[in-house]
């Protein structure tokens, strides 16, 4: 017998389900070519278990992302098949009756497929085959029981492929909607996953977890750099869950410096919190490799950066975060980068304001009884020599003086604070004093 009509080709791109069929799509079908139809149909739904059988076969045969499912298993599958079957040539004999039950159906598919991770253009295809199936039988059918019907059946061709595609539709909306939901479940999942590794809260039973899901090692060495583009404020809190669930999906996108590629090969893995953002560093190990990341890294004019420690597992992760802050916290107003392990002191003097700040007062206390001016050229020329380590003449070339005059402030200093700049733990309270004053204000 002569194929009635041609296999349908072309993808289909998803339109939006249709609620009644537009005018110009109207079967220009009288009674006796639809009466045609409903005898073909009804004989489909008395035969319907060897249909599913036939297209669930087929299936496994033409559509490689479905074998997966029909191993893992068939009778699953096979009864979704017989459900969507049962209501699509329902809805070829009684269309007001069936259509939102079949549509519900298709939806459904739609949303599991999605969720199963089935490609959509696998889903499509698999309803054009059902379609196909359904339509040959139909002629089939009309042949065997009268061939001059045949020339009838023609005439709701049209109606029944527009019917397929309307189905297509729904399901290709269902299931993008579904994608769209599991994607925001799991980019929210993956933000609270990193917000709890950095807060320390990661319990030591979901890092195998946190691991697979960020494709980070669980025992792998990292780093963690902090960015503040912000004025200082004080210090930063954490990142709590609460405060990444409400973040939106900016730790997968735009990060705020550019970071270069590690000698470990992945890349940062950036997350927001409420005073600074954080990038969790996937380290190789190499030597000196934190301090050529902070040579490279791109800080905005005004930006601060702090790079902390390396640490060992992901588990340490929230030790990390506290040492990129204090990092951050010994950064200059003015901005710039600090790696923790070359800032050591710096990194002492911020961790304990309260005593840094007893400090400064023992330590330069007496210069606030000077005229500001005054005070301020003391305290320029022995940074200055600090700096210089401990040369006049160098530090006389910085400030554009003699050395003999900054040997003179520096005396001038000594007799009024009582210190002695030779005397190594004088001149390493005094170096601390003055990082106090630089980072905290006087």
């Amino acid at each position: 017998m002569p194929q009635v009509v041609r296999s349908r080709i072309g993808a289909l791109h998803a339109p939006s389900p249709v609620p009644p069929l537009p005018q110009r799509f109207r079967s220009l079908a009288d009674r006796e070519a639809v009466e045609v139809l409903h005898r073909a149909a009804r004989v489909l739904v008395a035969s319907l278990p060897a249909l599913t059988d036939r297209l669930v076969e087929a299936l496994y045969a033409q559509e490689p992302a479905y074998r997966a499912a029909i191993d893992s298993d068939r009778a699953e599958v096979w009864q979704e098949v017989h459900h969507s079957l049962r209501h699509n040539v329902g809805s070829l004999i009684q269309p007001r009756e069936f259509r939102e039950s079949a549509h519900r159906t298709s939806r459904w598919i739609g949303e599991i497929r999605a969720e199963q991770g089935v490609p959509l253009d696998a889903v499509l295809h698999a309803f054009r085959m059902g379609g196909a199936m359904v339509w040959q039988d139909l002629v089939d059918e009309t042949a065997r029981r009268d061939p001059d019907d045949i020339r009838l059946l023609v005439h709701v061709a049209a109606d029944v492929w527009n019917f397929v595609d309307e189905h297509c539709g729904v399901v290709a909306d269902a299931y993008r909607q579904a994608e769209r939901r599991l994607s925001w479940r799991r980019e929210n999942r993956q933000r609270l996953m990193v917000a709890a590794l950095l807060d320390g809260t990661a319990r030591i039973a979901d890092l195998a977890e946190a691991a697979e899901m960020l494709g980070l090692p669980e025992q792998g060495r990292y780093a963690v750099l902090a960015v503040a583009t912000g004025p200082r404020g004080p210090a930063a809190g954490g990142v709590s869950g609460a405060e990444a669930a409400q973040g939106g999906p900016r730790s997968a996108a735009r990060a705020p410096v550019e970071l270069p590629l590690g000698a470990s090969g992945a890349t940062a893995l950036w997350h927001p919190g409420p005073d600074a953002e954080f990038a969790i560093l996937p380290l190789a190990g190499s030597p000196g490799e934190l301090s050529a990341l902070a040579a490279a890294l791109d800080v905005p004019a005004g930006a601060r950066a702090g790079i902390g420690s390396a640490v060992e597992g992901l588990a340490a992760l929230g030790d990390a975060r506290r040492l990129a802050e204090t990092a951050l916290r010994a950064c200059p107003a003015s901005g710039g980068t600090v790696l923790l392990d070359e800032h050591l002191p710096d990194a002492l003097v911020v961790s304990s304001p309260a005593l840094a700040g007893a400090l400064t007062d023992r330590v330069l206390g007496p210069l606030d009884r000077l005229d500001p001016a005054d005070r301020d050229v003391i305290v320029e020329t022995l940074t200055a020599w600090l700096d210089a380590d401990g040369s006049a003449q160098r530090a006389g070339a910085r400030l554009y003086c003699h050395r003999n005059t900054v040997l003179n402030r520096l005396r001038r200093f000594e007799q009024l604070t009582g210190r002695c700049l030779t005397r190594p733990r004088d001149a390493v309270e005094v170096s601390l004093a003055l990082a106090a004053r630089r980072l905290l204000g006087p």
